[in-house]
């Protein structure tokens, strides 16, 4: 009998993160939050937090837990393209960090949706800052990022999903239910794989891939200085995407798994940007 598939569950702040605070976590091979996300369950496996999380909001140290940044998210950034195009937030960041080490079968993003235009509190905690939101040269497509991250995640095998119920999300992969993730089996695993790559237009992938290395938008040490244009290489003055050309014409948040859970059908193909081609010297 063939093993479950190991899950990653992945917490941001978003509210309805705290949804998941009576689900058993014998269902997920490990829990990852981002920065204050470890206040939501007490039983986390890893912290990854930003380079500047304040030290006051970090957890008491705990020799069965493991707490990363950006010495440890950097290289990991790296290795996909660089945290120009691999990263720019936390919820992406600490993706392809989790992709890079823990190499999951799944990845199941749970209050990463990036949606701060509903009434009432942005996050569980409160009021906090939309830090995805911001005014900067690396953040020009959420909907592009998430794209981006679902297909170098599918090159490496995992499958990236959102268990958010929220009817808007930024992100752009299949929706899962938390039953579904606990009834999910290799076969069906390799079947939602399958089903997303039929639907990706490689060629336009090949396309973005060849923009990123033209630009040459890579700084090994994870720091970008826009008082340094020398820094950028091919510095371009005009905003220029890439479309991922995901055939179909479900929208940029399509292309996620119907809500009824296990054995839906995934619905029409996404349509999103994969890279995006505005690098300029200095924030927009």
């Amino acid at each position: 009998m063939n093993a479950s598939p190991r899950v990653t569950l992945l917490l941001g702040s978003a509210p309805d993160v705290m949804r998941c605070s009576a689900w058993p976590k014998d269902a997920f091979a490990s829990i990852v939050a981002i920065n204050n996300a470890w206040r939501v369950r007490p039983d986390w496996d890893i912290l990854v937090h930003a380079g500047d999380f304040p030290p006051e909001r970090m957890p008491q140290p705990d020799p069965m837990r493991q707490i990363f940044s950006a010495a440890h998210y950097v290289p990991a950034q790296n290795s996909f393209g660089g945290f120009v195009y691999a990263g720019a937030t936390m919820s992406l960041t600490a993706a392809y960090w989790s992709i890079h080490n823990q190499r999951p079968d799944a990845l199941a993003f749970l209050g990463c949706d990036m949606i701060y235009d509903d009434a009432g509190d942005t996050h569980f905690y409160g009021t906090g800052r939309a830090d995805p939101l911001r005014d900067d040269v690396t953040l020009q497509s959420l909907e592009a990022k998430s794209a981006r991250l679902l297909i170098h995640a599918l090159r490496r095998g995992t499958l990236c999903v959102n268990l958010s119920d929220l009817p808007r999300s930024r992100l752009v992969f299949p929706k899962f239910s938390f039953e579904a993730v606990r009834e999910l089996s290799p076969s069906l695993l390799a079947a939602m794989q399958s089903e997303l790559r039929a639907g990706i237009d490689l060629d336009a992938v090949e396309v973005a891939d060849a923009m990123e290395r033209e630009f040459g938008y890579f700084y090994e040490d994870g720091i970008l200085e826009p008082s340094r244009p020398d820094r950028w290489g091919q510095a371009r003055p005009h905003r220029q995407a890439v479309d991922c050309g995901c055939r179909g014409s479900g929208g940029a948040a399509a292309g996620g798994m119907q809500r009824g859970g296990v054995g839906a059908p995934i619905s029409p193909p996404l349509r999103g940007n994969v890279a995006e081609g505005d690098r300029r010297g200095r924030r927009a």
